[in-house]
């Protein structure tokens, strides 16, 4: 990923976070077939490693698992994002140089993949998946509200994944490289925004 020196991310708390609330990641993959994604939700094991490790689960049909891989994997991380118009700059009414752009949080995390079977294994990670994205909820619901032997069946059809991370790139654009007035009119034009990612933004852009 290119990263100008103004947009590196190099705190290891604020990429994780960025890791944490992203929900849905993208795992790459380079085959002897070419590049293979799929959209995954993962957690962070933060205690396990240098850099964190990540863990997910995949469909058994899903043939990205089977294919060797070519090197380190990939998971990509997207954060808050939007897009930004040269209306909000008030650099504009004073010379007009001033073009589109996009604001957005990203991070790649690099390592060697793992894919297992073993079911106390599977058994164990789509329960943490599952307690993370429930806990929120006014009545959670968990992998023991199920009978046993349905979510031992359903253990049968994924495949479990282990990225141990050996290397994290974090991005974060957030019109660093603008005046502090073009910076303010960004952050109050993407506050006004009718998109909740855009408003999320907004409150990224140091002002």
């Amino acid at each position: 990923m290119y990263v100008p020196p103004a947009f590196h991310e190099d705190d290891l708390a604020a990429v994780h976070a960025t890791m944490r609330e992203a929900r849905l990641a993208n795992l790459v993959t380079a085959t002897a077939e070419g590049l293979v994604a799929t959209p995954l939700p993962l957690f962070l094991a933060p205690e396990e490693g240098p850099h964190g490790t990540l863990y997910g689960h995949l469909a058994r049909a899903n043939p990205q698992w089977k294919q060797p891989s070519t090197g380190d994997a990939m998971a990509l991380f997207m954060g808050p994002d939007a897009y930004v118009s040269p209306t909000w700059y008030p650099s504009k009414l004073e010379h007009h140089k001033v073009v589109p752009t996009w604001n957005y949080v990203a991070v790649h995390a690099y390592g060697p993949v793992e894919f297992f079977e073993d079911a106390d294994r599977l058994l164990d990670i789509v329960t943490r998946l599952t307690n993370l994205h429930e806990q929120s909820r006014p009545r959670p619901w968990a992998v023991t509200d199920a009978p046993e032997n349905f979510i031992r069946a359903q253990l049968r059809g994924i495949i479990g994944l282990r990225l141990p991370i050996t290397r994290l790139e974090g991005k974060r654009k957030m019109s660093q490289n603008r005046s502090e007035a073009d910076r303010q009119g960004v952050a109050a034009g993407l506050a006004g925004s009718d998109r909740a990612s855009e408003r999320d933004a907004a409150k990224l852009i140091p002002v």
